[in-house]
């Protein structure tokens, strides 16, 4: 049940775009059709929970032990530096047609504060993580996965509602990155209709 508490969490509640504002780059630059949202999620995806795996256990086995974690930021960026790639070469390889379309935006998953931002409140155990009593890696993983699959979400009802919007006939002030902002905002004041429901679920089932 705290698993699902978990899951609740990073997808709906904590949103980590919506509620964090982690991830704001691609959110509003891989928005414009929902193929290339979902393909960029699927990336995050995989870039995210195996770079969560990584930088835990370089916090814990190497950072911590020999008391090196002020060298963390640099290390987990360089640990992402090195998976993107990866995903870059295996896209290249898989699927052209999807490398093309993310086109400048894949390697912005180096630098994307959504991936940072993510192994850095695993490594250090902050992140919310209700009814589970110590950080462990399965918690760690679960919650990053949790949280991919919210960016996922968000980017790719964003991306439909963009699409939509390019059929209507929108003010020309309000064209392009000014609707967008809007709609972002409205989109981020629905997700707050979840807000409290991660507590109420841990009270009935005796978790917090």
């Amino acid at each position: 049940m705290a698993y699902l508490l978990i899951f609740i969490t990073a997808i709906f509640v904590n949103n980590v775009v919506l509620s964090q504002f982690l991830g704001i780059c691609p959110f509003l630059g891989v928005s414009k059709k929902v193929d290339t949202a979902l393909g960029m999620s699927a990336a995050v995806a995989f870039v995210l929970t195996i770079a969560t795996v990584v930088t835990f256990l370089i916090q814990d086995l190497l950072l911590e032990p020999f008391q090196l974690v002020y060298l963390q930021t640099i290390a987990f960026i360089l640990v992402i530096a090195a998976l993107v790639q990866m995903v870059e070469i295996i896209l290249k390889k898989v699927s052209p047609s999807l490398y093309q379309a993310l086109g400048v935006f894949l390697p912005l998953i180096t630098t994307n504060c959504c991936i940072l931002g993510v192994a850095i409140q695993v490594a250090q155990g902050t992140y919310a993580h209700t009814g589970i009593q110590e950080a462990t890696l399965l918690s760690g993983v679960v919650y990053a996965l949790c949280t991919a699959i919210g960016f996922g979400l968000a980017l790719t009802v964003f991306a439909g509602i963009r699409e939509q919007l390019s059929l209507m006939n929108v003010p020309k002030g309000m064209q392009g990155m000014s609707i967008a902002l809007v709609t972002s905002g409205l989109l981020a004041m629905a997700f707050m209709g979840f807000s409290g429901i991660d507590n109420g679920l841990a009270q009935v089932f005796g978790l917090k």
